[in-house]
């Protein structure tokens, strides 16, 4: 567990639900250390997250929920499974999508002036040299004019998880 840069071991996920210090899962972290440096007040706010995994869903969830200076908001965690998924998403002061489903979430799913962190990243065939090309959970371009903040895909959230993973090593 001590080596656990990860963040991923039962142990690990164990002393973070519980707010001990841990190493802390390298994407959720990125998040909370975005929301950190920009100053973003999370005190009070609503916060959707649509995926459940064990790497980024579930932590940040928890991690958001928790009485902490980042955090101390009331989460709702959905998946792709849950019906009238924009009642919840309109509703959402900060939105967090990380689902494997490119451009799934909108502009008329999104309230205005919401902070929309995209976690999704898939590769998408086209006719480029690479074959493909990334794309987001989140429609960027009809999101963005209604976001306070968004994060880009590629360059958003992903850097974040490599530098926090590398701060974890460290």
């Amino acid at each position: 567990p001590e080596k656990d840069v990860d963040g991923f071991t039962p142990h690990s996920v164990g002393l973070m639900t519980l707010g001990l210090p841990s190493y802390k899962p390298a994407t959720p972290y990125g998040i909370l250390k975005m929301l950190q440096r920009y100053h973003i007040d999370t005190t009070g706010k609503r916060c959707v997250v649509i995926g459940r995994s064990n790497i980024v869903g579930k932590p940040i969830g928890i991690m958001l929920g928790q009485n902490k200076t980042i955090g101390n908001c009331t989460v709702t965690i959905l998946n792709t499974h849950t019906p009238n998924i924009e009642q919840y998403t309109r509703e959402a002061d900060i939105l967090i999508v990380a689902v494997g489903k490119p451009r799934m979430v909108t502009a008329d799913m999104v309230k205005e002036g919401a902070i929309v962190f995209d976690v999704g990243i898939t590769r998408v065939a086209d006719d480029s040299s690479k074959g493909y090309h990334l794309e987001g959970d989140v429609d960027f371009d009809s999101v963005a004019p209604k976001a306070s903040w968004i994060t880009p895909v590629p360059g958003g959230v992903g850097p974040m998880t490599v530098t926090m993973l590398l701060y974890n090593t460290l």
